[in-house]
């Protein structure tokens, strides 16, 4: 019975992440880079790392795939499978990486680490993504991408990663002692 009701609890916990995140990206969103007004930040990742460093990487990747489908078809639906694919990528190797790195050590060190190395990562998976892709989507040549690289999709990729992980690490062990009571975590964790 008490395995039920652990299921039960994280599957619900999910769904409401995944509903927040949606909510999220369509009530907040803005221009980072006054160069490329396109790149909107929105802090739909966050409720994503949150579920990441609850349940681990591969509930934060099940998470990932719903919400890039439910923005992808509706908040985000301008973006198309590009949008969806593209988002599942960057957030989808964020996840991989930090939830992997918490998973293994549950400490604020190991939190920090997983996070600066999970923008890393994601800026890098959007670097790549944005030459395959923004031909693509936005008619552009890849030349034109890669000279936005440095002035703009870097520095946008960077900046919201890096705003998103530290809104995520403060607010994570709040939300964990809600999800699993006044302890926290259900292992000993410190972050």
């Amino acid at each position: 019975m008490r395995n039920v009701t652990s299921n039960t609890q994280k599957l619900t916990t999910l769904a409401v992440l995944a509903a927040l995140a949606v909510v999220l990206v369509a009530l907040i969103h803005f221009p980072l880079v006054p160069a490329a007004p396109f790149l909107e930040y929105d802090p739909a990742d966050i409720p994503i790392f949150i579920g990441t460093f609850l349940f681990g990487p591969a509930a934060g990747l099940a998470l990932t795939a719903a919400v890039s489908v439910i923005q992808g078809l509706t908040v985000s639906a301008a973006s198309g499978p590009i949008g969806i694919i593209m988002h599942f990528l960057a957030t989808g190797t964020f996840v991989l990486i930090a939830g992997n790195l918490y998973r293994a050590r549950r400490t604020r060190k190991a939190a920090v680490l997983g996070l600066a190395l999970g923008t890393l990562a994601m800026t890098a998976v959007m670097c790549g993504c944005n030459l395959i892709f923004t031909p693509l989507f936005m008619g552009q040549s890849v030349g034109t991408v890669v000279q936005m690289l440095v002035p703009a999709i870097i520095p946008f990729n960077l900046a919201k990663a890096a705003i998103n992980s530290v809104v995520t690490y403060l607010v994570y062990k709040p939300i964990s002692r809600v999800v699993f009571g006044e302890k926290g975590e259900k292992s000993s964790a410190t972050a």
